[in-house]
């Protein structure tokens, strides 16, 4: 699904809306006041209803006769829908929350790419080559933080339509979401880990049409994804502070 388009009083209500769900100012089950809402955002009845139906359809609101618009349970929400992934991070400002979620997204990555990794090795061309070329090319560039992203992005992209599955390319939404955060963290950090190395290795796979080889270099890089966020925000969850993550990589060589 592309995302939301943002511009406009349209998709500003929309993104106001959607932020004040996601933070907990508007709580799940709490029924909307839609003429304070079209009072405050100086917005039509209309206008408020058509911002509303985008977070319907989002599963994030839902309309009954006699209750009105209301916050639909967390268990409802399309929480892999880009913009939802998206106004999380920017509502999470660098929290726990944020961490986890970054995490989360990171154990769905697992999943995904090692297998994803797998099939562009036998079905890519060499126009999924070039691409991904360009875009490791870009990866070893000095330049900004957010030139660094861009190319990560695009390295990934660039994976997921060499496999040639429109499904898995649709993935790209999800995988992004999670991948554009984690890169503002790591790259906006000082010395950070050098990341042409590993994916060189995931593109020398690729290009040889190894799939066993692609699946163990993806696997590698996505540990080493895992640590360098670990090196910048700190261990997270069970884990003790002494180190335990490194000292869990330790003992996986």
């Amino acid at each position: 699904m592309t995302p939301y388009a943002r511009r406009g009083v349209h998709g500003q209500t929309v993104e106001t809306l959607a932020r004040r769900v996601l933070s907990g100012e508007i709580p799940e089950g709490a029924t909307l006041d839609m003429a304070a809402l079209q009072s405050e955002l100086d917005v039509s009845l209309t206008a408020l209803r058509e911002s509303l139906k985008v977070l319907a359809a989002k599963g994030m609101v839902d309309a009954r006769q006699k209750r009105g618009t209301f916050v639909r349970p967390r268990a409802n929400w399309n929480l892999l829908d880009a913009d939802v992934l998206r106004w999380q991070f920017s509502e999470s400002n660098g929290t726990g929350a944020d961490l986890a979620l970054l995490r989360n997204l990171g154990e769905v990555r697992g999943i995904i790419e090692p297998a994803a990794v797998r099939l562009a090795a036998t079905r890519r061309t060499d126009v999924d080559l070039e691409a991904l070329e360009a875009a490791l090319a870009a990866m070893a560039e000095e330049s900004s933080a957010s030139h660094a992203v861009e190319s990560d992005l695009a390295f990934h992209r660039a994976l997921l339509a060499a496999t040639h599955n429109e499904l898995l390319e649709r993935m790209e939404m999800v995988i992004e979401s999670g991948l554009a955060q984690r890169d503002q963290i790591v790259h906006s950090a000082p010395h950070s880990e050098d990341p042409v190395p590993s994916h060189r290795a995931v593109l020398d796979a690729v290009r040889d049409r190894d799939p066993d080889a692609a699946e163990h270099a993806m696997r590698a890089l996505l540990d080493q994804a895992m640590r360098d966020l670990d090196k910048v925000s700190g261990p997270h969850g069970p884990e003790s502070a002494d180190g335990s993550a490194e000292a869990k990589d330790g003992q996986a060589k």
